[in-house]
C-alpha cells in the first residue's frame, strides 16, 4: 500500500474514508500497489483515481508496518506536493487541509499515528 502526505505550505491534506470497517476515520489518500508497479507509480495512479489530480513525489517519508485485527498492512508514505490545485473527491466522504494545531482534530486510522507524529515535527 502507498499513501500521499500532500503538503501545501503549513498544511497537510487529509481524507475521510467513506466505506469499510473504518468508515468515517481519516487517512492519507493512496491505495494498493498493482502487479508490475513501483510504489511511486502506484501512488501517482491512486491519486489520479481518487482525487483527479497530479502530484509531485518529493521524498519517501516512512514505511509503516501495522497489524490490524484481520490483516497486516505495509504502508509506504511519501511526502508530496500538488502539481495542480484542482482536486475532486472521487472516493472519500470529505477532505481537509490541516495545520500543526488541527492535525489531531480528526480521528486518524491507527496505522497513521506514527506518520502523524513525524508530520507534527515537519510542520513545526
Amino acid at each position: 500500500m502507498v499513501a500521499a502526505v500532500i503538503r501545501k505550505g503549513g498544511h497537510i491534506f487529509a481524507t475521510q474514508r467513506g466505506y469499510g470497517d473504518f468508515k468515517d476515520w481519516w487517512e492519507f489518500p493512496g491505495g494498493k500497489i498493482e502487479k508490475g508497479e513501483t510504489p511511486e507509480e502506484a501512488l501517482q495512479r491512486e491519486i489520479r483515481e481518487e482525487l483527479s489530480t497530479e502530484i509531485i513525489i518529493n521524498k519517501h517519508l516512512k514505511t509503516v508496518d501495522w497489524d490490524y485485527p484481520n490483516f497486516h498492512l505495509t504502508l509506504h508514505c511519501y511526502l508530496c506536493s500538488l502539481a495542480s490545485e484542482e482536486m475532486t473527491l472521487n472516493e472519500h466522504e470529505a477532505a481537509r487541509w490541516l495545520d500543526a494545531d488541527s492535525l489531531r482534530s480528526v480521528r486518524w486510522l491507527p496505522a497513521d499515528e506514527d506518520v502523524i507524529r513525524l508530520i507534527e515535527k515537519i510542520l513545526q
